[in-house]
């Protein structure tokens, strides 16, 4: 359990864990992560196309797996497809966020990549850890980020 204590002004959050009493089972990694859009072709397009990320399964008119780097899935989902089914139903709705890890020195590479793209980059961010990210959406809205070491205490 994890009790977040309010911030007041001028202070920063304070996390108080209380100790696990369990063993938690192993975990790897993290291996997929879904969005769910309105154009499954046009997102697929998107992704192999500003990523390079590729296609390795899918569901005709449901979803599309596609290869996001050694053993990790980014699954575009059609919206409302996957609500029937039996025991694993789910759906998605609203902006999400993804963000991609990459070195700090492409971080300009990126920048131009997008431009090259005609994909605006809402926002860069300089970390206080030394990280730097740049924001920008998808065709359907999701906020997506590109970000180096620095921005977190494990990365």
């Amino acid at each position: 359990m994890c009790h977040i204590a309010t911030p007041q002004a001028g202070h920063s959050r304070t996390i108080i864990r209380r100790p696990v009493e369990l063993t938690v089972p192993r975990i790897d990694d993290l291996l997929e992560t879904a969005l769910y859009v309105d154009d499954l072709d046009r997102s697929v397009a998107f992704y192999e196309r500003i990523f390079g990320f590729t296609v390795i399964d899918s569901d005709p008119g449901r979803l599309v797996a596609m290869r996001i780097a050694d053993r990790r899935v980014l699954l575009v989902c059609k919206k409302g497809a996957s609500r029937s089914l039996s025991h694993t139903a789910h759906d998605g709705d609203g902006h999400t966020h993804l963000a991609m890890a990459v070195p700090r020195a492409a971080i300009p590479d990126w920048n131009e990549w997008l431009a090259q793209h005609d994909i605006e980059v809402i926002e860069t961010r300089d970390w206080p850890r030394g990280g730097r990210s740049l924001y920008f959406r998808d065709p359907d809205g999701h906020l997506l980020e590109v970000a180096s070491p620095g921005v977190w205490s494990i990365y």
